[in-house]
């Protein structure tokens, strides 16, 4: 329907400018992001007024609620900042969740694929900051390595590994099973190793001090700030909200705090503008994989 290729229209072009944002300056207003919403629940409820097909709208609705629950749970599990999920929310809206039991709903088709690149993404990423730094990285990547933590982490892995394995002898007797389930046990044991190399890069190349004044709502504290014994912000807050920036300025125009360290995020917003022209060039590009 011409509907459907305007929302997508509007859809592409919205991540375009997206990324561009997120690369600049590390966010996507909300405004930018519940207008997508808007424009997507208006247009949508319009036509359905115009037709009487109230199911469009419902789709529309139906999306929007996908991409909330879904947002949140990347939000408060640490993957994506705010912005992103809003900026989800969006596109849940233009998108749609369609009611069908023939085919694999488009949206359901996208947020695999934004996992998917999402995860290339990030990857590639870190590893070109990992060589942009790459003198202080192996120092870093070394002291992680050498930690006590590394020894607890490989113990608690190789148990889990152990169980793991014990458990698939047990229940299954499929070679494809067992070879994925060896593979994952692999993946898992080494996985310590990936996550003191994402931990390396980090601190070596994505933390940075700034004035208070430089935050915006949904920045994410390094280090936890106290005054007075007091705890203002730190990394458990899951991005500093608009009324902690606030404090913080002021604390910093009395000189009871200094610069505040912040997390860099990775850029994400790109993904989605990847993983968004896979899905309407080759949907469920990755079937051919199974």
């Amino acid at each position: 329907m011409v509907i459907d290729i305007v929302l997508l229209i509007i859809a592409l072009v919205a991540l375009v400018i997206a990324s561009g944002t997120d690369i600049r300056t590390r966010e996507v207003p909300d405004w930018f992001n519940f207008s997508l919403i808007f424009i997507g629940l208006g247009l949508r409820l319009i036509y359905s007024s115009l037709t009487f097909d109230w199911f469009y709208s419902l789709e529309g609705a139906l999306g929007l609620i996908a991409a909330v629950v879904i947002g949140f749970i990347m939000f408060y599990a640490g993957q994506w900042g705010g912005g992103d999920s809003k900026l989800l929310m969006g596109l849940g809206a233009l998108v749609g969740l369609r009611l069908s039991f023939d085919t694999v709903p488009m949206f359901l088709i996208l947020i695999i694929n934004i996992v998917l690149v999402g995860s290339l993404y990030g990857l590639v990423y870190i590893m070109f900051k990992a060589a942009a730094h790459w003198t202080d990285f192996i120092k870093q990547f070394k002291a992680y390595f050498r930690s006590d933590k590394r020894m607890k982490l490989h113990k608690y892995f190789a148990i889990l590994s152990l169980v793991m394995l014990a458990f698939t002898i047990l229940i299954t007797k499929d070679f494809i099973v067992r070879l994925l389930i060896l593979i994952l046990v692999i993946l898992l044991y080494f996985g310590v190793y990936a996550y003191f190399l994402v931990k390396s890069v980090e601190k070596v190349a994505m933390l940075k001090l700034v004035d208070p004044s430089e935050l915006t709502e949904g920045d994410w504290i390094a280090k936890d700030i106290f005054v007075n014994k007091r705890k203002i912000a730190g990394p458990k807050d899951l991005g500093v909200s608009k009324e902690q920036i606030k404090r913080l300025v002021g604390y910093y125009k009395k000189g009871k705090i200094k610069k505040v360290l912040m997390k860099v995020g990775i850029p994400f917003v790109p993904s989605f503008l990847i993983a968004f022209i896979l899905t309407l060039l080759f949907e469920a590009w990755w079937i051919v994989l199974f």
